[in-house]
Formats: C-alpha cells, structure tokens, sequence
C-alpha cells in the first residue's frame, strides 16, 4: 500500500521559515512526479511545486524565490523548504505523486498545517 506522509508544519511568524518533509512508503517514485499543493480556508487547493526527475523544478509564481522544492532518492522523500512566509502562506499543505504518463496525481499525503501570524 502507498503511503505520503507529510511532517513538518507548525505555527510560525512571518518572515520566518519552516521545512516540509514528505516520505514515501510502498512504492518508489524515482522517475515520477512529486510535488506540493496547499488548500487555504475557503479556497481550491492549488498548486505549489513539483519535482521531476532530470527537470528543473516547478514553482508557482506566488511562492517563486521563496520556496525550494528538492528530494532525497534514497529516502523516497520530498522536502519543501519555506523562507520568507507571508500570512497568505497559511493552509493546508499536501504531497502528491504521480506516476509518470498520468495528468492527475494518484497519491496524497493527509497534509499539515502550516500557519504564519502576522
């Protein structure tokens, strides 16, 4: 069985950083998609980074310059590290993966909570 298990999240003050872990159990996802999306109160989860095998990596243009999105292979385990966060970086994150030829992403984490005050 697939399993995201996501960690990392917490309470933070703007301005200040945190790192999101994501480790994968079940299956290895080498050559495949990784990637995170958050979920704010009220609002569609949307996109935030993914991660590809021999490509650069994804960002969307709120989190550009801010937030880095890398993985460790060996330990089938994607991290976004957070700098800079905003109040508007408060939500829901969440790992997903997809198998490489897919359009959707088949596996989800459970998410945690990030939340920055002002």
């Amino acid at each position: 069985q697939v399993q995201l298990v996501e960690s990392g999240g917490g309470l933070v003050q703007a301005g200040g950083s945190l790192r999101l872990s994501c480790a994968a159990s079940g299956r290895t996802f080498s050559n495949d998609d990784m990637a995170w999306f958050r979920q704010a109160p009220g609002k569609e989860r949307e996109f935030v980074a993914r991660s590809r095998w021999s490509f650069s990596p994804l960002y969307a243009d709120s989190v550009k310059g801010r937030f880095t999105i890398f993985r460790e292979y060996a330990k089938n385990t994607v991290y976004l590290q957070m700098n800079s966060l905003k109040p508007e970086d408060t939500a829901v994150y969440y790992c997903a993966a997809r198998q490489i030829g897919l359009n959707e992403y088949n596996y989800w984490g459970q998410g945690t909570q990030v939340t920055v005050s002002s």
